[in-house]
């Protein structure tokens, strides 16, 4: 069986790393908000090139921050709407709506399956406050449209960063092209802890502050608290995995480019629609690779029967979600189409020369 995502593999490659670096912390008797967690908030910010990095409990958490602290800032308030895509993953909605702001859908391209930006400007409103982009399965999506229109309305652009780490627009990282990114370092991440775990990172030296009181129990003195805070700290274990794993990000990111780079040259299959791949390619980073079929729950069944795990990333749209009834009945076709066709083939930078060549021969038979 060729699995979707060897985590074991790709973090036994550091496991010598990785193992002396859990024995430090362990013995320190150190676990929360020390020397792992400083450590790895600079070496963070060296990377994406921004000039804070506070970290917190999971991705989720990075997002409903950054909201939080433009509210306490006074540059939102609940009920103000934000620019959201109608086809992500529920995260980036849940930030929104968990902080009393509207959430606002507007479709994607289908070519990218990431906002379609010139479709943004005919949904602001006089209480619209931000656009929450989403680089989706690890491409990203900015253009220098989308920044005039943040500045023509004076909106906060906010980045959802949770699956595009190293991937670059015009030579900068994403996490640095608005006004404030929130990451996700779940396992299964290009940058993957070994549980759940997530920063955010901003130019904007009122809003870090605010941001690391608020995710400390809304506190930056012990025992004094400014806000009705959260507690959403990244603990000392996950940091020290995540600072020896982000020195090799960047070549693991260029393992799933060339991967990528294979399947589009020599997957061949009139039912499939492959993805696009960049004119520059470090615009993608290839968190997922994803194609697009007709036939897609037929395709599945094909694959699992030929020893090739798949995964649907995702297959209810948000608005036809339970949890978001209100929108059940509204229409978006493009976003429905990707749901009801996409599927997800195994890329990972320790899949072999073999998986690479099977998934492509077996695809190529369908």
């Amino acid at each position: 069986m060729i699995k979707f995502l060897d985590l074991q593999k790709i973090n036994l490659q550091y496991q010598n790393e990785i193992e002396a670096k859990l024995l430090e912390v362990f013995r320190s008797g150190w676990y929360l908000m020390g020397s792992q967690l400083s450590n790895f908030e600079k070496n963070l910010s060296d990377y994406i090139g921004a000039k804070h990095s506070i970290g917190v409990a999971n991705g989720l958490d990075a997002l409903r921050l950054i909201l939080r602290g433009y509210i306490e800032l006074g540059i939102m308030n609940p009920g103000d709407e934000i620019i959201v895509p109608s086809n992500t993953y529920i995260a980036s909605i849940l930030a929104i709506s968990d902080n009393g702001l509207v959430p606002v859908l507007v479709e994607p391209e289908i070519e990218t399956y990431n906002i379609d930006i010139s479709k943004i400007e005919e949904k602001i409103t006089s209480k619209t406050k931000g656009i929450l982009i989403v680089h989706l399965q690890g491409r990203v999506v900015f253009s220098d449209q989308l920044k005039e229109i943040a500045e023509k309305y004076q909106l906060k652009i906010i980045e959802d960063n949770a699956q595009a780490i190293g991937a670059e627009w015009n030579g900068k990282k994403t996490g640095n092209l608005g006004d404030a990114s929130g990451f996700s370092f779940y396992p299964g991440k290009n940058l993957g802890a070994l549980g759940d775990a997530g920063a955010v990172t901003t130019n904007d030296d009122e809003l870090a502050k605010t941001i690391r009181a608020l995710a400390n129990y809304g506190s930056n003195q012990k025992y004094v608290n400014i806000y009705k805070g959260l507690n959403s700290r990244l603990d000392e274990i996950q940091a020290a995995v995540l600072d020896v794993k982000l020195k090799y990000i960047d070549q693991e990111n260029k393992i799933r480019r060339e991967i990528a780079k294979r399947f589009i040259n020599e997957i061949n299959n009139p039912t499939i629609v492959l993805p696009e791949y960049p004119s520059d390619e470090n615009e993608h980073v290839w968190h997922v690779f994803v194609i697009r079929s007709e036939k897609r729950d037929e395709l599945q069944a094909y694959l699992t029967e030929n020893g090739i795990q798949t995964l649907i990333h995702y297959p209810i749209p948000p608005h036809q979600q339970q949890a978001y009834k209100e929108w059940n009945e509204l229409s978006f076709p493009i976003s429905e189409k990707i749901h009801d066709e996409v599927l997800s083939f195994p890329i990972s930078p320790v899949m072999s020369e073999d998986e690479i060549k099977q998934i492509i021969e077996v695809v190529n038979k369908f």
